[in-house]
Order: structure tokens, then C-alpha cells, then sequence
């Protein structure tokens, strides 16, 4: 069957979808790193904010108890509990990073916490110096800023 100059078209050529499959593909090679960063970025914001709530809640619980710390007998247990009245849901939070669960390693003495950070970064996400009042995140991974680490936030 022959067609007609005038004859109108029911389907796409090959190469017209070849030509629109390359585009795509541009466009998504362009979009999608902006994209992954974006993530990370997300990631590292909602982990400072977790970290503000739980140091906000450590101020709270001391500025009530006279200045004691909570967790002062160096149990992972008595922070957690006494904590939770500070916490919405009186949940202790996950992190998102290290061991990516809601373990807390208790660190003593007066010396800086940053020898004790990621020693037990497998096994705990943060690391709380519980003299100090100090509450960290137990990695030293680079943030997605590339240059900060997750200690230092």
C-alpha cells in the first residue's frame, strides 16, 4: 500500500525514538548526581537536627536536676531513661550514619572525647561523655560536604 503525501502518520520512526531515548538519557546524566547530593545534604541536616535535640535535651534534664547530667553512672540504660521525658515519643533516636542504630557508647574521664570517637563505631552510633555532658556521633566518615567529619557536627 502506497501512501499519499497528504496521508497523516499512526505510529513514531526508529529513529525518532532513538533520538528521544538520547535526550532522556542526557538529562538524567545531568540531573541525577544534583539529585544524590541533594540526599547526602538531607542526610547531614537531619543529623545536626537530631543532634540538637538530643544536646537541647541533655541542657533540659540538667537545668532541671540541678545540674546533674543524665546517664551520670555511666549506664547507657539511666541516659536513655532519664531522657525520655526530654524526647517526643521518649524515643531515643537512630542515627542515620555509623552503625546506623540508637546505641550509645558511654565515655568517662576528663580528657577530650575524641580519642573514644568511632572505636565502636560497628556496634554504636553515638558516643556520649557522660562527666562532660558531651554527645557526638561515633563516626569519623566525611559528611557530604567533603570536608567535615560526623564527629565534628
Amino acid at each position: 500500500m502506497l501512501r499519499c503525501a497528504g496521508q497523516r502518520r499512526d505510529a513514531f520512526t526508529l529513529i525518532e525514538l532513538v533520538v528521544v531515548v538520547m535526550l532522556l538519557g542526557i538529562i538524567a546524566s545531568i540531573a541525577a548526581p544534583k539529585l544524590l547530593a541533594t540526599s547526602d545534604t538531607a542526610l547531614d541536616n537531619g543529623l545536626r537536627q537530631t543532634l540538637s535535640v538530643v544536646r537541647q535535651a541533655i541542657d533540659a534534664y540538667a537545668a532541671q536536676n540541678g545540674g546533674a547530667l543524665p546517664g551520670a553512672d555511666g549506664n547507657q540504660a539511666t541516659f536513655k531513661s532519664d531522657l525520655a521525658g526530654y524526647l517526643r515519643g521518649g524515643r531515643f533516636p537512630i542515627c542515620p550514619v555509623a552503625a546506623e542504630n540508637a546505641e550509645v557508647r558511654m565515655q568517662g574521664g576528663n580528657g577530650s572525647i575524641v580519642p573514644g570517637i568511632a572505636a565502636t563505631a560497628a556496634t554504636h552510633s553515638w558516643v556520649y561523655k557522660y562527666e562532660a555532658g558531651d554527645f557526638h556521633v561515633n563516626s569519623t566518615e566525611t559528611s557530604s560536604d567533603g570536608t567535615a567529619t560526623y564527629d565534628e557536627f
